[in-house]
């Protein structure tokens, strides 16, 4: 069967988060840029708006403390800080995220030790996690990837029972939650980004989250050089780094964050049309969503069964891509403990640390240990997904997938 497709439907652009066309920024930004602006104070020490996103965002998330910065992994490496990891200790992670959420680890001294995950969610589960943990076992580090919250009901129950805590990476997975509570709220911290692509963006931006006022007040600290602002004899108390947000992308923050609600229930919206419209196709599936928990969807991912396919996962995007929908089969085409940095400890200069503390049993990347997560590697198909979809634009994606489906359908 031939694999190069000729579309029948009549191509229709579809909105992208790189640009206008699919990210709402607009008035409400310019109104709070221009004030900014206006007042002459850009940085978040002396400013309101980065004050006023870290109280607002507080009280949308239900915790006790929110923390701005730079970026996620700024989040991340902030989060890891609070912690504060002794040289060669563990955290435990997934291979299936971004190397941002990585190399804060390997910033710290600490060793990335990497668990398994659901090959039907991509996320980390209690059972998984367990057979990482080790005497050095520092900090659990889930991740709600593709806005899908893990179950963090089990995760939980097997940190405390170990003493372990947990850093909620919700980059992809704002407004997302479990039992009626948000992911970031669950564990020890949570972490969030503001890039480009995110439910919200400032173009780069991060946001920490706490209700434990110790690990706040080190994260508090950690953002701004440990300088002990506001103390009676302030110092730098410890080796930290300059991550503060300023008060322009405080401003469009403070903005976005008045449009998250409605933002997440496009999404959802456009999610439940997607998964209707395609949950009778055969090879393909719907996304797995547990009956407690409200998925936010950063993006839209099918899991392909490639041998029902004509040229497998790739012929079906390369279909799709014809349609002009850009679909990332494998997200990230292969784990993090793959990539040169970790395969080849390129780190620090020729050192190779922190991984020269490291157990061999820590950086074991053999994959017969790693089963579900090549399983939802060579399976996953992404689709993009943002505020500007309509129902327009989740038809044609509908009537793309089917064609392209049925025409390359092997049974």
């Amino acid at each position: 069967m031939a694999t190069d497709l000729k579309a029948p439907l009549e191509k229709i652009q579809l909105p992208s988060d790189q640009d206008a066309t699919g990210r709402e920024l607009g008035d409400d930004e310019m109104v709070a840029l221009a004030e900014a602006i206006e007042s002459g104070t850009l940085t978040s020490t002396k400013g309101k708006f980065v004050k006023r996103l870290e109280e607002e965002f507080a009280a949308y998330m239900g915790v006790e403390s929110a923390y701005a910065c730079s970026h996620g992994t700024a989040a991340l490496h902030t989060a890891l800080a609070a912690i504060d990891p002794e040289p060669g200790d563990e955290v435990i992670t997934t291979a299936i995220t971004d190397m941002g959420a990585l190399t804060p680890i390997l910033y710290q001294s600490a060793i990335p030790v990497f668990a398994d995950v659901d090959p039907l969610t991509y996320n980390l589960t209690a059972e998984t996690i367990e057979k990482a943990i080790s005497p050095k076992t520092k900090a659990i580090m889930v991740t709600h990837l593709f806005g899908n919250p893990a179950r963090m009901g089990e995760i939980m129950e097997l940190a405390r029972s170990r003493n372990i805590p947990v850093i909620e990476d919700c980059a992809q997975a704002f407004g997302a939650e479990l039992d009626g509570v948000k992911v970031g709220a669950w564990g020890d911290i949570g972490c969030f980004s503001l890039q480009q692509g995110k439910h919200i963006t400032t173009g780069e931006g991060g946001i920490v989250t706490s209700n434990d006022p110790d690990l706040a007040r080190r994260m508090y600290l950690f953002i701004n050089k440990a300088w002990g602002y506001g103390d009676a004899k302030p110092d730098h108390y410890f080796l930290a780094m300059n991550y503060r947000m300023n008060e322009l992308t405080g401003a469009v923050a403070v903005a976005q964050l008045q449009k998250l609600g409605d933002f997440v229930e496009r999404r959802t919206r456009m999610a439940s049309m997607l998964t209707a419209g395609l949950s009778d196709l055969p090879g393909i599936s719907t996304p797995a969503v547990d009956s407690n928990a409200k998925h936010t969807y950063w993006k839209y991912c099918l899991r392909i069964e490639g041998d029902k396919f004509e040229g497998g996962i790739d012929g079906l995007a390369k279909g799709l891509r014809e349609r002009d929908i850009l679909c990332a089969p494998r997200y990230i085409q292969k784990p993090a403990f793959e990539c040169q940095v970790i395969r080849d400890q390129r780190t620090f200069g020729n050192s190779r640390f922190p991984f020269t503390l490291a157990r061999p049993e820590a950086v074991d990347y053999s994959r017969d240990k790693f089963p579900g997560t090549y399983e939802a590697l060579a399976s996953v198909l992404v689709l993009p997904l943002n505020e500007k979809y309509t129902d327009q634009h989740v038809s044609y994606v509908i009537d793309s997938i089917r064609d392209a489906a049925t025409q390359l359908f092997k049974g």
